[in-house]
């Protein structure tokens, strides 16, 4: 891995240097952000503006209604838009490109090759396993509860705390409450709330960002919700396992929408007993997995092993391009030589 930067008082220089005047900036995250993707993206951008660098901030695909709230959300192009000859040019002219909250380059979907090739300097700011030597500046700790978290940091290294108005602290605040399970997960720190405690200083209000997140939901989704957890949880207490699966036509008949699936697999994980839990859900082109588990058991080395993902040990994700059925099957014969590690905790 290369250099964590802040360990280097040379490198942080030459960062800085590369800051010290204005700049044609892009900054893009994972494809279907969060709030943790979203929120860095658009925290960040905030502070390069008040630097005067220009700076457009790219999301490989749409993301959730109930992230519309975020300040500066109404300027960020959506690449699969049809403004995608634009952004593709803003790509191919930025002197910086940071990217957010993913550990390689093919979690930027068909932005990828423009990415990659582009002649900017990349900056990689994440905090998953194993990431991809690509970025000529990493700023990286999977031990970081959030990318929100590293943005903070690193705003404050560079001795710029002062530049982050309330909005840009919302932005921030919104990712360090989703990405720790709004601070429950053992990703939770001393230094977290250190963070999270500045940014309620500078002026944000816990609770109206709880609401925008947690209690924006239409009707059809309580409704989806109420289905998955009803009728689709599956639990298997010989391996203390949980699962669900979701069609195509389950999400149809829901009206289900961008991000309306987001924290459901979480459920699965609050059977008492489960040690690992998993979400099939089922998109015109992959199954899209999302596994959580407790612990010492890794769903990010399960999923890079079996199912083309990773993340973090106790929170990760994956993919499958066969059916939803074969997917499942698949999953559940994995299950048997990860029995003696799912119960060992008894």
């Amino acid at each position: 891995m290369q250099e964590f930067f802040t360990d280097s008082v040379q490198k942080i220089q030459e960062f800085n240097d590369l800051l010290a005047s204005p700049r044609k900036i892009v900054i893009t995250t994972h494809q279907n952000p969060d709030a943790d993707a979203l929120g860095s993206s658009l925290g960040l951008a905030s502070y390069l503006k008040k630097k005067n660098h220009v700076v457009t901030v790219i999301t490989p695909t749409d993301y959730p209604e109930f992230l519309q709230w975020m300040a500066g959300e109404k300027e960020v192009i959506n690449f699969e838009s049809d403004k995608q000859d634009m952004a593709r040019q803003l790509v191919a002219d930025a002197e910086i490109i940071f990217c957010l909250d993913f550990s390689a380059l093919g979690r930027i979907k068909s932005m990828e090759e423009y990415v990659r090739k582009a002649s900017a300097k990349k900056v990689l700011i994440d905090h998953h396993q194993q990431p991809e030597h690509f970025a000529d500046f990493v700023f990286w700790n999977e031990k970081a509860a959030a990318t929100c978290e590293l943005i903070y940091q690193l705003i404050e290294i560079l001795g710029d705390k002062a530049l982050i108005d309330i909005p840009a602290a919302e932005c921030l605040y919104a990712g360090l409450v989703t990405d720790t399970g709004s601070f429950r997960f053992d990703s939770t720190t001393k230094d977290l709330h250190r963070v999270a405690g500045e940014l309620i200083e500078i002026g944000v209000e816990t609770n109206s960002i709880h609401r925008k997140i947690f209690d924006n939901n239409s009707l059809e989704r309580i409704q989806f919700l109420g289905f998955a957890i009803s009728q689709k949880l599956v639990y298997l207490p010989e391996y203390r396992v949980s699962y669900m699966t979701i069609s195509k036509e389950e999400l149809a008949k829901f009206g289900s929408k961008n991000g309306d699936t987001e924290g459901i697999v979480n459920y699965g994980l609050s059977i008492k007993g489960v040690e690992m839990t998993a979400m099939f859900v089922e998109r015109e082109d992959m199954v899209r997995i999302s596994f959580r588990s407790v612990k010492d058991f890794s769903v990010s080395e399960f999923a890079r092993n079996h199912f083309d993902g990773g993340g973090h040990k106790n929170a990760a994700g994956g993919r499958s391009y066969v059916s939803l059925a074969k997917t499942l099957e698949k999953f559940l014969g994995l299950l048997p030589q990860y029995k003696a590690k799912l119960l060992e905790s008894e």
